[in-house]
């Protein structure tokens, strides 16, 4: 029986620059940094880029690239103000897919996001094929690559922005389990309906699109997301590690995906 674990962080941050300075001024809340640009990349991207892996009694045995060994996506107006603010922290994530690539056959683990965090469905037809062809051509300015995955804001999404992002090379994107309705098998033509929440998350999908088109979509199993972001689950390493592997089905020989999707700063 062939298992995987994935682990999907998504990155973001909104513009914080004044517009009229282009700059970010001083963010007292985020004290004693600067601003919140500053203090969640210490925090976290740069943390995630130097992590440090811990033995029984707490000491440092070797300090890893968290970046290479997720999934992941960066908005690009974050990976604009890391490029230049942060540019160690900038060079780790690239380092990272370029690592990536090297371990699982050629295919790294950043993924491309629509570039302006715009909610897509609520975007017209032109904004959609703007939002995905920057989105895509930012990505392979930095990464040096097409990108084969997208992450859709919100994971909000309806049939015509599938429909642009397949249509500009796109392979698969992650969804919440809540927006799956119903599935059948391939071949068969008889659809199951589906209570919200309650896809088998651990298969990948494959959506066909008006068009003709296709896109593979795969829905992050949920429960395990959300206690990711509030349950505490990341406060023991041990309980974090086994809880995706807690949802295989028992004695099937199908191949299975545990995953998970939240905000790479938690």
């Amino acid at each position: 029986m062939s298992r995987y674990v994935c682990i999907h962080g998504h990155f973001y941050q909104p513009p914080r620059e004044n517009p009229w300075l282009e700059s970010i001024e001083v963010q007292d809340s985020a004290y004693p940094y600067h601003d919140w640009n500053e203090r969640i990349d210490v925090e976290c991207y740069a943390a995630n880029a130097a992590s440090r892996i811990l033995d029984e009694r707490d000491r440092i045995v070797s300090i890893v690239n968290n970046y290479a060994r997720l999934s992941f996506d960066f908005g690009p107006t974050l990976l604009s103000w890391l490029e230049a603010e942060s540019p160690d922290t900038y060079a780790a994530v690239l380092a990272a897919d370029r690592e990536s690539r090297a371990a699982f056959s050629g295919h790294g683990s950043a993924i491309a996001h629509a570039y302006n965090h715009v909610i897509l469905p609520l975007a017209n037809a032109r904004d959609k094929r703007t939002q995905v062809a920057w989105g895509i051509r930012d990505f392979e300015t930095r990464f040096g690559r097409t990108p084969e995955g997208m992450w859709l804001p919100e994971t909000a999404v309806d049939l015509e922005s599938l429909e642009v992002v397949a249509a500009a090379g796109i392979r698969f994107t992650v969804l919440a389990p809540h927006q799956a309705a119903r599935e059948r098998a391939i071949g068969e033509a008889s659809w199951k309906e589906i209570a919200s929440g309650e896809i088998d998350t651990t298969r990948a999908y494959r959506l066909g699109l008006p068009s003709g088109a296709s896109i593979a979509v795969f829905f992050y199993d949920g429960p395990v997301s959300r206690d990711v972001a509030f349950g505490g689950l990341l406060h023991s390493g041990g309980r974090f590690a086994s809880r995706p592997l807690g949802g295989f089905p028992v004695e099937d020989p199908m191949p299975r995906l545990g995953h998970i999707a939240a905000d790479g700063v938690t």
